[in-house]
């Protein structure tokens, strides 16, 4: 057990204040209220001021990844094989957030060397996924969540990553410029961790903005306007073969026992949305979607949640429960059409609101729209996406009126990330892996699906446990030495 402890005091307290507005605060035994310190803030008139207390110090490591997504798994995984002593905190009941939490089920662009590569081996495997690249390379794919969520935690593991669920990071600490220790609240209570190397792969970039890292989220400043959420579904069908032109990339085996693929995405979307329509309803995203998962299990995505700032958790609430509500709603209305749809019932709608925006913490470098018209390349370059510019309606009216998703209207190329945007500009000792790494709006709409967000989290996780093993910050860390390391890994071609 360790007896380190800090002093937890708020942020921006201050004592004399206090002391001079005590007679207007509203006495309780062991509690105080105070007016004035936070009046000027409307809604709300009073302000609770914590008793100072010291805070256990739960353990000392030399990497401390925040996110227990693809991304922070990544991270995880490949900075204990480097040899770094390495604690993960994730907020959820299980490692893969939006695979596992989300329910996403649906992979992109992940056609990468190194862990996007042995976790697609391992779940061919236990037979948990299913092949939906018709192009001949294998990039997109469906898989099953529980297998999913088993694999990541057996993967942890193997490597040596100690990691802690339902585990929220509250606030962060520095000592001059340098972040040190970060706070988390669970049912173990108020604990501190302290760190050579931080890692923030929330998806959201908490741990950046407490840390004071410069950031931005939507289209740029501090909030919305911003692409959608979604909240995604399970759902078991009597007979996927019956509504396969209702299901993307429906994969199935010809009389001759060839593998064929069904209506291309947008058609089979377009299709969906007709039957939809035919039960009397206008769903709120253009673009409905069932994905085959395996068997009559598939993957429903249905709905958006317009101009919801991903730090706001009450917004954040009544969008999940405006999501769950509608596709309950969908689903009724298909089982009233009888035929396929008769016997369609949900298994289980996600734990987490599927968020595209969050905050896009400030880094050296910032990958930008221009990067993705010219094809940049940098002698850095961690990860090279390939994915499209994928921007979904800020609204309504939008989606209705030009489409649920734009691509900007220009021909992008393949493009590096280089390892300065994943690297805090304000905070030393600080990485971002994930969709909060440094970009502008248009970028994030390409880097942020999965696939690159666990190349992202290796390129992060590599260059923490070689600067924290090595008594170095991440920017002293030169990419080349860190690929080198990677390739003795057995995780860079």
């Amino acid at each position: 057990m360790y007896t380190k402890t800090l002093k937890n005091q708020s942020p921006g307290f201050n004592r004399r204040k206090f002391i001079g507005t005590a007679a207007a605060a509203v006495a309780i035994p062991g509690l105080f209220f105070e007016k004035s310190a936070f009046a000027s803030e409307p809604g709300n008139p009073l302000a609770f001021l914590e008793k100072t207390r010291e805070i256990p110090v739960r353990d000392e490591v030399d990497v401390i990844v925040c996110g227990g997504g693809p991304a922070g798994i990544a991270a995880a995984i490949t900075a204990a094989r480097a040899g770094a002593k390495t604690q993960l905190i994730e907020v959820h009941g299980c490692l893969g957030g939006v695979w596992t939490a989300g329910l996403l089920t649906w992979i992109f662009d992940f056609d990468k060397p190194g862990i996007a590569r042995e976790i697609m081996k391992r779940l061919d495997e236990r037979k948990a996924r299913s092949h939906y690249s018709s192009s001949g390379i294998d990039e997109d794919f469906t898989y099953v969540p529980e297998e999913m969520k088993l694999l990541l935690e057996e993967m942890c593991l193997e490597a040596g990553v100690k990691f802690r669920l339902h585990t929220r990071v509250v606030a962060a600490y520095k000592h001059k410029k340098q972040l040190t220790t970060v706070i988390t609240e669970s049912k173990s209570g108020r604990e501190a961790w302290r760190a050579k190397v931080f890692i923030d792969a929330t998806g959201d970039g908490d741990l950046g903005a407490f840390a004071g890292n410069g950031w931005d989220t939507g289209v740029g400043g501090d909030s919305c306007p911003c692409q959608p959420m979604t909240l995604n579904a399970l759902a078991v069908v009597r007979d996927a073969n019956a509504i396969r032109d209702y299901i993307s990339f429906y994969e199935y085996k010809d009389e001759n026992g060839q593998t064929k693929y069904g209506k291309h995405h947008r058609k089979a979307s377009a299709r969906l949305m007709e039957e939809i329509n035919r039960a009397g309803i206008n769903p709120s995203y253009g673009r409905p979607s069932i994905f085959q998962i395996k068997e009559n299990l598939v993957l429903l995505m249905l709905n958006h949640e317009y101009n919801i700032e991903a730090f706001d958790a009450d917004k954040v609430t009544e969008a999940t429960v405006r999501a769950r509500a509608e596709i309950h709603k969908i689903v009724q209305g298909l089982n009233s059409l009888g035929g396929i749809w008769e016997g369609l019932q949900i298994a289980s709608s996600a734990e987490q609101i599927g968020i595209r925006d969050g905050r896009r913490i400030h880094g050296r470098y910032t990958v930008s729209r221009e990067d993705l018209i010219q094809g940049t390349t940098h002698d850095d370059a961690v990860v090279r996406p390939s994915f499209e510019v994928d921007i979904h309606a800020m609204d309504k009216k939008s989606n209705d009126k030009d489409g649920p998703i734009s691509h900007e209207n220009f021909k992008m190329k393949p493009y590096d990330i280089p390892l300065r945007a994943l690297i805090a500009k304000d905070v030393d000792g600080l990485m971002m892996a994930g969709r909060c790494i440094s970009g502008d709006f248009t970028a994030h709409a390409s880097y942020r699906v999965t696939g690159n967000a666990v190349a992202l989290g290796e390129a992060a996780g590599v260059v923490a446990a070689i600067a924290a093993t090595s008594k170095r910050m991440p920017h002293e860390v030169a990419w080349n030495e860190a690929k080198i390391k990677l390739k003795q890994m057995g995780q860079h071609e």
